[in-house]
């Protein structure tokens, strides 16, 4: 009786599977001159996006002379007109060309040379000048500053003071691999934080070199994707009943059908040769644009009339096997039936030993 009711069931079921398993291609528009293999377009430019990785390098370098100085930095500091070394040396002891000498190389205490401005901000310019503060200040500002310092305080008519940067490139450059972070900048350090999402990469150069201007004097910049991380299609194979498994793959404007399947090992054991591929279109519109795959064509006899070339968001779809999703589909509906009847089943053997059981002891045992 059971089995005739689970035989009523599957055969009444079996159309309906039968039915779900010969799905075909949706329909869909399809636009005229598709490009294929080999009749690719190149992509539109392309535009950067989260997350993608830029590699960035800065090609110019140099501090602007209004950069403020601060602690660490190098300066090349010369006074023309410096104090008089103390000697003792009697003038009438030495003719006039001896101490015209001693006077050119030894009796000046010279300021010439690099200094670097110290963590309290400040520059020593040895025991006869002392110190002269110049953090926070511009180059220019720290020439008047240092003249200031000469005159009040060694008495110094007119030192003819110059000040220049030791290094006239910037502590840190901007070069490397940069990530869009989810907000769409990129982290150039010292130089702030940019946002690029969006830009093209000429767009970006001009705004990251905008960015470094306020430290560099006429900033050149590139900018190149190292990792094209926004811009991918999908792979998405049927599993015949059993979910359907999604693979992502990143997208450099070269990839047809054939190199999508390919990525993704070829096609399963449960998939068939209905593919087809899905467009996105513009939200709003409705409008399903669906490319119908020949696969047989394409990899038995190298047709390449639907070997379309992908672009960004683009789904490959797999269709799975209609047999083998039947087979799945059945065993989905059965395993359920099987378990319940294999307990009915358990059970009436259980009940029918325990009263063999029963009937033996009433009549005495089951011996001779």
């Amino acid at each position: 009786m059971g089995l005739t009711r689970t035989a009523i069931i599957l055969a009444g079921m079996t159309p309906l599977a039968l039915s779900a398993g010969c799905a075909s291609v949706p329909t869909g528009t399809v636009l005229l001159d598709t490009p294929t293999e080999l009749n690719k377009v190149t992509l539109p430019t392309y535009r950067i996006e989260p997350p993608d990785v830029l590699q960035i390098e800065s090609t110019r370098n140099v501090r602007r002379p209004d950069d403020l100085l601060r602690p660490g930095d190098d300066l090349i500091i010369e006074a023309a007109n410096s104090l008089p070394l103390e000697t003792d040396i009697d003038p009438d002891l030495y003719p006039a060309e001896y101490r015209a000498a001693i006077d050119r190389e030894a009796t000046f205490k010279f300021i010439n040379g690099p200094y670097r401005i110290g963590p309290d901000g400040t520059v020593d310019l040895g025991p006869y000048y002392g110190k002269v503060a110049l953090a926070g200040l511009t180059l220019a500002q720290a020439r008047d500053a240092v003249d200031a310092h000469l005159v009040d305080g060694t008495g110094l008519r007119d030192p003819l003071v110059t000040v220049n940067y030791g290094s006239v490139n910037v502590e840190q450059l901007v070069t490397g691999e940069h990530l869009v972070r989810p907000d769409g900048t990129v982290d150039l350090g010292t130089f702030g934080q940019v946002n690029v999402a969006g830009l093209t990469l000429e767009q970006a150069e001009q705004v990251v070199a905008t960015a470094m201007s306020a430290f560099v004097v006429e900033p050149e910049v590139e900018i190149d994707v190292l990792a094209f991380n926004s811009k991918s299609f999908y792979v998405i194979t049927d599993g015949g009943g059993f979910g359907e498994q999604v693979v992502k793959l990143p997208i450099v404007g070269n990839e047809t059908v054939l190199d999508a399947i390919s990525e993704t090992q070829g096609l399963s054991q449960v998939s068939s040769k209905n593919i087809w591929v899905a467009r996105p279109a513009p939200a709003g519109t409705g409008v399903a644009q669906i490319l119908p795959v020949h696969w047989e064509e394409i990899a038995q006899e190298g047709i390449t009339d639907t070997n379309y070339q992908l672009f960004p968001g683009d789904r490959v779809y797999v269709k799975a096997d209609r047999l083998i999703k039947l087979d799945n589909f059945l065993v989905k509906v059965t395993a359920p039936i099987e378990r319940v009847f294999g307990v009915i089943i358990l059970g009436d053997d259980a009940v029918e030993s325990l009263q063999f059981v029963q009937t033996g002891a009433g009549l005495g045992g089951l011996g001779p």
